[in-house]
């Protein structure tokens, strides 16, 4: 919850920070671009590290690199400060902080029974953060200015380093029914790679997740600024990324539950095609405080609804040896895609004075991941299969 808060708050910062340092659009969104890949890059690699040794350390490391990014980004006053500060740190911070390690904790830690539902509560925290932070960002930053919202938003993520000692040990099955220390996975690094990309599923499953990336990223950094220049009010802004995440909390917890009991698959195709519906007719329809509201509630039901069945595939393709660097794959081509999401939005409003293109391949690429999601086989690889056999 806390380490989803502030990165879903970025939106708001862009008028203040751009309007500040003299700056257009395309220089705030070019840091917040490399946040996003930053974080996606570094995800495989923190997931790893968890995977061996466990989430505890690599959770704590990220939240004081989240924490020294948000308050380095107070005092940057050039381009290259905010992309080494907004960009570079606060992304591998959320690297080693964001649900993802949690998750993949969650994988391990609770039984296959309990899993979908779990994942999707994990997802659902992230959501309410974003609930949290949203309002009370625009508030900060009315109250204390930017610079101050963002050095107390810094602060509260020194709060994940006590919380991570929770995650400390994995409970496994031992034969006086105790609790055990990590154990780490049989298969090396290069075998469990080698085996996943082996796999056309697998693969179908990290180009599917770009698709996701690039929606959520481009919402949440352009949405307020895109409403203020329809004469929609930063406060409307501010309740609309809220409500996607209030909503996205029934949106996850729903997308989990059903996870356990419908095809992961078609649950895909079918967030991803009514995200390309829904982008379609917030294109079509007038822009006021009641659509913008009600598009927010409606995205955010689908927002983080494709984490769950995308998760819980990996375990049920590769089991939970190397679940959370998998997931950690798929998701640095979800950080890909939101890093196209959140350039691109900057760039070709600055070139066109519109986010209309932006919106419009937004849509494609919803209808286009359903598309892709749709061959993947919901099925153990050969050694698990064999192993169950």
């Amino acid at each position: 919850m806390i380490s989803f808060g502030p990165r879903s708050a970025m939106g708001l910062f862009m008028t203040p920070i751009s309007g500040t340092n003299g700056w257009g659009r395309d220089v705030f969104g070019l840091a917040i671009a490399l946040q996003n890949l930053v974080w996606g890059i570094g995800q495989p690699f923190a997931g790893a590290v968890a995977d061996r040794f466990g989430p505890m350390r690599v959770l704590m490391a990220g939240g004081l690199l989240y924490a020294v990014g948000l308050a380095l980004m107070a005092s940057s006053s050039t381009p290259l400060t905010m992309d080494l500060t907004a960009g570079v740190l606060i992304g591998l911070g959320l690297s080693g902080s964001s649900f993802n390690l949690v998750l993949g904790a969650f994988g391990k830690l609770l039984p296959t029974s309990w899993r979908p539902v779990a994942l999707g509560a994990g997802t659902a925290a992230g959501s309410f953060g974003q609930f949290l932070f949203a309002p009370l960002g625009i508030s900060l930053i009315n109250s204390f200015g930017w610079q101050g919202a963002l050095l107390i938003f810094a602060s509260l993520m020194l709060l994940i380093v006590p919380l991570s000692v929770a995650l400390a040990t994995r409970r496994t099955a031992s034969a006086d029914g105790s609790a055990v220390t990590y154990v780490p996975p049989s298969q090396s690094i290069k075998q469990a790679l080698r085996e996943a990309f082996a796999e056309r599923s697998y693969v179908l499953l990290v180009l599917g997740f770009f698709t996701c990336g690039f929606q959520l990223a481009f919402i949440t950094t352009h949405l307020p600024p895109y409403l203020a220049d329809k004469g929609i009010s930063a406060s409307i802004g501010a309740w609309t990324i809220a409500m996607i995440g209030l909503a996205n909390i029934v949106g996850s917890l729903s997308a989990g539950w059903l996870s356990g009991r419908r095809s992961k698959r078609l649950l895909l195709v079918w967030n991803y095609f009514a995200r390309g519906l829904l982008i379609t007719a917030f294109i079509l329809l007038p822009t006021t405080p009641a659509t913008s509201i009600a598009f927010g509630v409606l995205i955010g039901i689908l927002w983080l609804s494709t984490v769950p069945p995308t998760s819980g595939l990996v375990a049920l393709m590769f089991g939970t040896g190397y679940m959370t660097m998998l997931y950690g794959f798929a998701f640095f081509s979800h950080q890909v895609g939101a890093f196209f999401g959140v350039w691109l939005g900057g760039v070709l409003y600055e070139t066109t004075g519109s986010y209309d293109l932006v919106w419009w391949f937004a849509a494609a690429l919803g209808y286009a991941s359903a598309l892709i999601n749709l061959p993947i086989k919901e099925q153990p690889v050969a050694r698990l299969a064999g192993s169950a056999a």
